[in-house]
């Protein structure tokens, strides 16, 4: 019977942690909910002591999240753990993630401890927080680095403090795969409680090998690979879970082991998370790249005609690709609409329902094909959005081949309306101009991306731009719309709104969250 590897998922916390990759509490809601149709084990839904809108992140996933436990993360001092489980409490099965870092180089440099200082502090940390709940994870932060005797003198103690799982990180992604999954085998061999807990890994990467050695892992032992989705994460991201998933399945002859995961979910995921991060996933990324199913060399195309398996080792459909892509029109009805949208895994409420529809209605008229593309930019537009403060209500832009671009624009805001000009080096440089003459924040564009949605030149085109502000925190919007230059105008509003309502909730001074690195 082949061994069961639970999937912990950390999108949400080390996910989060890539730049410009921040989430507000609405879009974390709805990736956590994704993830629990996914089947996750766990869901790492954020760091709770490091600022308050993680703080209230984690607890509106542990109050609305069912299936999936629901972990917070938190250093291995009692008011990190306290405040985790005052997130947690809510969850139907919640789990508190302490760690501390166990590498020579990080006790030295960093935490300025003994040894024995730092082992008595991880088997304190772990007691306080058994004291809430019977789910406790401890990491040693950086133990593919650390001293091996050291590291099993401390996965020994934690186990008897009666950790449930013990997570052994390749946090700055300096492993090898033979390395690596030797180092997991002899540590389970090696310390003689290690049956008691569920050995976990979580690997980075820095050197492209996070997948690889998350792999070599499970056939040494390990019980739980941590991973995120589209594999985002700190600098070179994270193991992605739709790689270790899917390898694991393809190959189950080799490996002997199973997830719970519904790979037909995996797909809707990758969307998702690419959405409300605005983190674009690269056409030729493994399991989720627009190419990973494409075949173009004719003796690819020949094959596949005639067999599938003779170029493709999986099935689109697997991971929820849809084999037609053409779908609605503008004589497609609501029923029709909301159908498309369960295919494509969004669950919405009647008011997002009702926005959607309305300006997909809208979008029809204009053009005569939509795609699933076309639905997912809607949504994406439409439905994760916060609270704005300002509202697009006109715009008109003025530009010719040796003229000078000029923009015009009104904004709704609850005080009133605010109208202002300005002029640019071109349409869009106009647009944001006098966007900010109207705007009381302080910010920096850091970076514009244009994409075409679809085909053809009555494509919708997509705009996602990064917002930075005063205190260094980046702030992603998206705008969709047939008219470029006005889905640009949108984008840059989105963020800015986005920007505006976080700092004035906030209201810390503009002090950024602390992040932790696993």
């Amino acid at each position: 019977m082949a061994r069961r590897i639970q999937i912990f998922d950390t999108t949400l916390r080390d996910g989060e942690q890539s730049p410009g990759a921040s989430m507000n509490i609405e879009e974390k809601l709805s990736v956590a909910k994704q993830l629990a149709r996914l089947k996750v084990d766990v869901i790492e839904a954020g760091f709770p002591i490091s600022s308050v809108g993680d703080f209230e992140a984690v607890k509106a996933v542990a109050e609305t999240v069912k299936g999936s436990a629901v972990a917070g993360l938190c250093r291995a001092g009692k008011m990190d753990i306290d405040r985790a489980w005052e997130a947690l409490k809510h969850a139907k099965r919640p789990v508190i993630h302490t760690f501390i870092a166990t590498s020579d180089i990080h006790l030295e440099k960093k935490l300025k401890k003994s040894r024995e200082e730092v082992l008595d502090i991880a088997v304190m940390a772990v007691k306080h927080a058994k004291g809430y709940c019977e789910d406790v994870e401890f990491s040693a932060e950086d133990a593919a680095r650390s001293d091996f005797d050291y590291l099993c003198q401390v996965v020994e103690a934690v186990i008897d403090a009666g950790v449930t799982v013990v997570n052994i990180p390749d946090t700055v992604g300096y492993a090898i795969p033979s390395e690596y999954g030797a180092m997991i085998g002899k540590l389970i061999e090696r310390v003689p409680n290690s049956k008691k807990a569920i050995i976990s890994v979580h690997c980075h990467n820095d050197l492209g090998l996070a997948t690889a050695n998350s792999l070599a892992a499970v056939a040494n032992g390990a019980g739980q690979v941590e991973c995120t989705i589209n594999g985002i994460g700190e600098r070179a991201g994270n193991a992605a879970l739709e790689e270790v998933v899917m390898a694991i399945n393809t190959r189950a002859d080799l490996m002997g082991v199973k997830t719970g995961i519904n790979t037909t979910e995996i797909y809707r995921a990758s969307r998702l998370v690419t959405d409300v991060t605005g983190l674009k996933v690269q056409v030729n990324k493994a399991i989720v790249g627009a190419n990973a199913f494409a075949h173009e060399a004719g003796i690819h195309q020949h094959g596949v005609l005639q067999e599938k398996r003779t170029y493709e080792i999986m099935d689109a459909e697997a991971i929820g690709l849809a084999e037609s892509k053409l779908v609605l029109g503008k004589h497609s009805g609501r029923h029709a609409f909301e159908g498309k949208l369960k295919s494509l895994g969004y669950s919405l409420t009647k008011g997002e329902l009702d926005k959607a529809f309305e300006r997909f209605k809208s979008l029809a008229d204009k053009k005569k094909e939509l795609f699933d593309e076309d639905i997912e930019a809607i949504i994406a537009d439409e439905v994760y959005a916060i609270p704005s403060k300002y509202h697009l209500s006109y715009m008109n832009v003025m530009t010719s081949l040796d003229g000078i671009p000029t923009a015009t624009i009104r904004l709704k805001t609850d005080d009133g309306e605010i109208i202002e000009a300005g002029v640019g080096v071109g349409s869009v440089d106009a647009v944001y101009k006098t966007i900010d003459k109207m705007i009381d924040a302080s910010y920096d564009l850091a970076d514009f991306n244009i994409k075409s949605v679809t085909g053809g030149t009555d494509a919708l085109g997509e705009v996602t731009v990064k917002l930075k502000a005063k205190n260094d925190e980046v702030y992603t919007g998206r705008g969709a719309s047939l008219d470029i230059v006005e889905a640009s105008a949108k984008a840059y509003l989105n963020a800015v709104n986005k920007l505006v309502y976080y700092e004035e909730k906030r209201g810390n001074g503009g002090k950024p969250k602390d992040k932790a690195i696993l």
